[in-house]
């Protein structure tokens, strides 16, 4: 086994593994850095709103920390209040508090495993190799570990192309929503505001701010101009094992066929969620066998309508989205964002192109970006991953979507050979497994890598 081994990363996939781990029983001692980059680890930015209105889009029962305990969450919901059922959908502030809790708990009683948990409220800034593991720098200190692992979440948001620096500058072009919403003031004013994209972001940004902003009006611009679809009311079954369409669709793994065979599926089904539900279990395998030039068109063509169908809204989120529409203070629009500028008035001027062609030109007060995760590793300019990249110590995936790796979690280094003592967990594994940043997928990679840590047939662990 790994003797010493550092997390780094601050949020539920950090969480997650460091209770994994915590929480065995070893043979010898494991002694843990975990490199959160600030005080309240456990949260990251999923669950660190403190926002009410800010729902999960799973529902309760779904939402367990670990393999072996899928209903946690609920139990630690219905020790709170009685009345909660495992098909609601709860705040996200309610979760952080369960990883919180579950985590402080875990460090509390590693000291009777024999365990000693280092919790360093600094973000890790590089990672060397050496002969004997791996050397982690931070600020001016530096630790040696045997074996690290990433899970930092999604990398931090870059402007689109066409933003002006002196729109940044002047603060009403928000890259980064969420220190926006946490520092946001109620205001009376007439706002106009602009939501660039349409996913669940989009959504958590219009329902605080509509609060906030009681005059406000919202206008939301997207490639095709569709919200998130919703959850049915009450949970459903998947369509039986999605086995006869698995199958299918292992036989020709190309996207044109995948897409004819999942309509022809989704017609012959009560409600097409349970056919996207019965897949769940296979979207990584499949993802894998398909070739790089059909993830390339899937990513180019078809992402957009598997997000909103995939990463669905809670019913009462989704009405309360439509109440807005109906009192005409949101509008949706089609169309590509190609400039933002400061005016000499001080708003913003926003030029996008409209879907039959030409340009118009509308006038802010703010316009917030939500459009989706970062996973670029190549152009980010996070200082961890890009000196990882620089250094070719782990390798960009080709289509942007984290780091080159293998799918139990092995980064590549820049020859394309696993790293036996570098891993990765969360949304930096989505090139390798594409669905890889929601609790059912992240509680098994944490179950998984922390038994590679811990083996004790691990020929590179064993030979130090």
């Amino acid at each position: 086994m790994f003797h010493k081994v550092a997390i780094i990363g601050g949020g539920a996939a950090a969480a997650t593994l460091a209770s994994e781990l915590l929480e065995r029983r070893t043979r010898q001692p494991l002694h843990l850095d975990w490199y959160t980059g600030g005080p309240a680890a456990g949260r990251g930015v999923a669950y660190g709103t403190p926002s009410p209105r800010h729902l999960l889009n799973v529902r309760a029962a779904s939402m367990g920390m670990f393999v072996s305990k899928p209903g946690g969450f609920l139990e630690y919901a219905q020790s709170l209040d009685p009345k909660v059922k495992g098909s609601d959908f709860l705040p996200r502030r309610m979760y952080g508090d369960f990883l919180q809790s579950r985590v402080q708990q875990a460090v509390k009683n590693a000291g009777s495993f024999g365990h000693d948990v280092n919790i360093v409220p600094f973000a890790a800034e590089s990672i060397i190799p050496s002969d004997d593991g791996i050397v982690i720098g931070y600020g001016d200190e530096s630790s040696r570990a045997d074996a690290a692992v990433l899970a930092i979440g999604s990398l931090p948001p870059r402007p689109l192309p066409g933003v002006e620096d002196a729109a940044i500058a002047s603060g009403r072009y928000v890259t980064n929503p969420w220190p926006f919403l946490a520092s946001a003031e109620p205001d009376e004013r007439p706002l106009r505001v602009l939501v660039i994209g349409l996913g669940l972001t989009a959504v958590d940004v219009l329902l605080e701010l509509s609060t906030r902003w009681p005059n406000a009006h919202f206008d939301a611009l997207s490639r095709h101009g569709k919200l998130p679809e919703p959850h049915l009311a009450a949970a459903s079954a998947p369509h039986d094992d999605g086995g006869e369409l698995i199958e299918s669709m292992r036989d020709d793994p190309n996207l044109r066929v995948w897409m004819r065979r999942l309509r022809d599926a989704t017609e012959l089904a009560e409600d097409w969620r349970t056919v996207v539900d019965g897949m769940r279990p296979n979207t990584q395998s499949l993802w894998r066998d398909l070739p790089m030039r059909e993830r390339s068109r899937f990513l180019r063509h078809a992402r957009w309508a598997w997000e909103r169908a995939r990463h669905r809204m809670p019913p009462q989120v989704a009405a309360q989205v439509a109440a807005l529409e109906a009192e005409g203070r949101f509008t949706r629009s089609r169309g590509r964002m190609r400039s933002v500028r400061l005016s000499l008035e001080g708003s913003l001027e926003v030029v996008h192109a409209l879907p039959g062609g030409g340009d118009s030109t509308d006038a802010y007060d703010i316009v917030i970006q939500t459009v989706g995760l970062n996973t670029d590793t190549q152009r980010t300019e996070h200082p961890l991953v890009r000196q990882m990249v620089i250094d070719g110590i782990a390798t960009p995936d080709p289509l942007g979507m984290g780091f080159a790796a293998v799918p139990d979690g092995h980064l590549l280094d820049r020859n394309g050979r696993p790293r036996t003592n570098l891993f990765a967990i969360g949304s930096l594994l989505r090139g390798a497994l594409w669905e890889s940043t929601a609790m059912p997928e992240i509680r098994k990679q944490a179950q998984g890598v922390a038994d590679m840590l811990l083996a004790e047939e691990n020929p590179r662990a064993a030979a130090r």
